[in-house]
């Protein structure tokens, strides 16, 4: 695994000691990791959503439903 270096501020910093001490998490290094799984699964679920809207202004139409694409969108949130 690489290793780095981060300096975090104070507030951001006792936070992850919280998540630490109510034994959410085993170490920073941890819930770091997890932060970051987090984060690129919603940033997939956005380039999803994107696409999805790319698509359809460029069709010039969609067949999906508003509530065919909230649903999809919630799939896909729930992995």
């Amino acid at each position: 695994m690489a290793r780095q270096s981060i300096s975090i501020s104070e507030p951001n910093d006792e936070w992850l000691k919280s998540q630490i001490d109510s034994k959410e998490y085993a170490s920073k290094s941890e819930l770091v990791n997890d932060l970051i799984r987090q984060a690129r699964n919603q940033q997939a679920q956005i380039d999803w959503i994107r696409a999805k809207l790319d698509n359809a202004e460029k069709s010039g139409f969609t067949t999906d439903t508003k509530a065919q694409i909230l649903q999809q969108s919630k799939d896909l949130l729930r992995g």
